[in-house]
């Protein structure tokens, strides 16, 4: 079902089972323009998100391409925190930001009660959102070495 709004910045979206399609051009301050009638891609959707962290301050962005080394996700987008709040700030602003002006919402949301990892699935994204301590224990980006990064 397609679903056309326009949210409070003026910008045209129409979304159809949580795939977002841009109806008018969008500038974006950390990695330039989106055109208009475009499906947004699991890359620009993993640029949005590392956008939305860096604008809440998330250090060490790292974008890691999973589409040729794991069929979980196409890509993963890990963010360090400096404190819980922060932690808590970066996540639910990466939601309230996707849902208000895509209607993009995760299929799910994993550590909201936990103060060192969360985890925000989109299906072909997830973000990680990590404590600094735990990101450097669980080092996802050791265990996915093979994985090509990208930048946003």
């Amino acid at each position: 079902m397609w679903h056309r709004y326009v949210p409070d910045n003026g910008e045209k979206v129409a979304s159809i089972y949580n795939r977002a399609y841009l109806v008018e051009p969008v500038q974006r301050k950390h990695h330039g323009s989106i055109y208009v009638g475009k499906e947004i891609t699991s890359q620009e959707k993993a640029k949005l998100i590392a956008g939305i962290a860096a604008d809440k301050k998330g250090e060490d962005i790292v974008l890691m391409d999973m589409s040729s080394s794991s069929t979980i996700s196409d890509w993963f987008v890990l963010v360090s925190a400096g404190s819980s709040r922060q932690l808590d700030a970066i996540s639910k602003a990466v939601q309230k930001d996707l849902s208000k002006k895509f209607k993009i919402s995760p299929l799910k949301v994993e550590g909201r009660n936990n103060p060192s990892w969360v985890l925000v699935d989109y299906g072909d994204v997830i973000l990680h959102v990590f404590h600094k301590d735990i990101r450097d224990f669980y080092g996802l980006e050791r265990l996915w070495s093979d994985a090509p990064r990208g930048s946003y």
